[in-house]
């Protein structure tokens, strides 16, 4: 089925611990999201299925998996999870899925952003996932609302209430947007997620501008937790190169004079294999009743368990072990995105 395109205004993108219809997902195909060897792809496929099986419990999960990858995808998926075939390079939902937008009307739409492996880094592929988008809008029988922007769902955090966090490494960075001012990306959130308010901060967490880093996301460094509420990453140990960026988040939030901020201790654990982790709780999602949080096995799970239990009152808080995702280069919220609900007569 076609879905034709979207009026071009009028658009506004809901906080995400408004109701959801369901929430979308990738299978990791093959490549580098799996590793190198049998051991490696198998602890990435639990993870994803962690993930979806915890958010099952709360409300609808649609799965895309490559064709050869179907049958592997349900044997470890619960029954209850819906898997669709579409062809894939990896698997970050979150970055290659389009952003739900609700119109003036009450009608649900995806913005169709453009992406381009997080700004044609080197190692990226990327024909299959631009394409995810407009498949998961004709999935769900809704039309896209098109976006000459480099962008994706990782680089914006939004209260649902006009106003939306961002990073300047991101939308204004790298193989991004290059010949954009900050006006003119202020104007395209402006257009396409109906904020009036733009936060910029400058950049985001260390490992994240490592090979297979994003570049800068908020998502792992920030977020709304409502209207006027913000959660960021605190990295108290001043040995790891995040201290002074949370510092400097601290600042740029709180001169914004507005709003709450409350500090997401980082866990405990500082350095894998690779190096600094940027093991962030920041990096959760909310569903309906739930909240899908990233442990690490780490002293410090419990404490942001009962932080996002006072910040989000009245929904069970689930852990799911993250390990795996931010070996990948993400978390949780990265592999997910949410489809807002709408009432019966607006679809």
């Amino acid at each position: 089925m076609s879905v034709a395109a979207a009026p071009a205004d009028g658009w506004r993108m809901p906080a995400e611990w408004q109701p959801h219809e369901r929430t979308w997902m990738a299978w990791p195909p093959a490549g580098y999201s799996l590793g190198d060897t049998d051991a490696e792809a198998a602890s990435a496929h639990a993870c994803w299925a962690a993930v979806a099986n915890a958010i099952g419990r709360f409300e609808p999960v649609t799965m895309l998996a490559s064709a050869a990858d179907l049958d592997g995808a349900r044997a470890l998926l619960d029954p209850g999870v819906t898997v669709l075939e579409a062809p894939l390079d990896d698997a970050w939902m979150r970055d290659i899925g389009p952003t739900f937008v609700i119109g003036p009307d009450g009608r649900l739409a995806g913005v169709d952003w453009v992406f381009n492996g997080w700004g044609a880094q080197s190692w990226a592929t990327w024909e299959k996932d631009a394409l995810i988008s407009a498949r998961v809008c004709e999935a769900a029988g809704v039309p896209t609302v098109a976006s000459p922007m480099i962008n994706e769902g990782g680089g914006i955090h939004v209260n649902g209430e006009g106003t939306v966090l961002v990073t300047r490494t991101v939308q204004l960075g790298q193989g991004r947007n290059e010949n954009w001012t900050a006006a003119d990306v202020e104007a395209e959130l402006r257009r396409t997620l109906g904020v009036d308010r733009v936060i910029w901060v400058e950049r985001g967490l260390t490992r994240d501008y490592d090979r297979f880093g994003t570049r800068g996301h908020i998502d792992i460094v920030a977020c709304f937790v409502n209207a006027d509420t913000v959660l960021f990453h605190d990295q108290r140990n001043p040995e790891h190169p995040d201290f002074a960026v949370s510092a400097e988040v601290h600042r740029t939030l709180a001169a914004e004079g507005d709003l709450r901020l409350v500090p997401l201790p980082a866990p405990e654990v500082l350095r894998d294999d690779e190096g600094w982790v940027d093991y962030s709780y920041v990096n959760h999602l909310v569903v309906n009743g739930g909240v899908i949080l990233c442990a690490f096995d780490d002293p410090g799970d419990e404490r942001a368990a009962q932080i996002l239990r006072d910040a989000y009152p009245g929904r069970e808080v689930v852990l799911v072990d993250a390990r795996p995702l931010f070996a990948r280069g993400g978390g949780i919220h990265c592999i997910t995105q949410q489809q807002p609900a709408t009432t019966p007569e607006s679809r």
